[in-house]
């Protein structure tokens, strides 16, 4: 007779996801949400990749979350976030900025790192194809 053992499921903590808006932020993306007249959307935010400008951001206003998104709600808004982009916006704030030489969000992402498409990039952004 044979006995089956089993070994008791062991739940590990989900490493939490931050996304943060600075308070200029989050009111420049509700009266954005207003103004369309989709105030029930949400923001996505995500990074896109690929040659010589390394690591792009980029922002859309969405219906609902897709399959798989985080959603972070941050100061009434909600934020969607896809699994690849995660990995670049964990511990990351958005703001926005409203100067003369130029206005529009600024993403600072601590995980980021500046990279090249060439793969030559390093953390103080140099580029190994120049």
């Amino acid at each position: 007779m044979s006995t089956i053992t089993s070994e008791p499921v062991v739940e590990l903590p989900v490493q939490e996801f931050v996304l943060n808006l600075t308070e200029v932020a989050a009111v420049k993306i509700q009266n954005i949400l207003h103004e369309r007249g989709v105030p029930d959307h949400g923001l996505r935010v995500f990074v896109s990749g690929g040659g010589c400008s390394g690591m792009q951001y980029g922002m859309a206003l969405e219906s609902q979350a897709r399959e798989m998104d985080q959603v972070i709600q941050v100061s009434g808004i909600k934020l969607y976030v896809d699994p690849a982009s995660a990995e670049y916006l964990r511990g990351a704030t958005i703001d926005y900025q409203d100067g003369l030489a130029s206005s529009g969000f600024q993403i600072d992402a601590p995980n980021a790192v500046s990279a090249c498409g060439c793969g030559g990039g390093d953390s103080s952004g140099e580029c190994g194809c120049r």
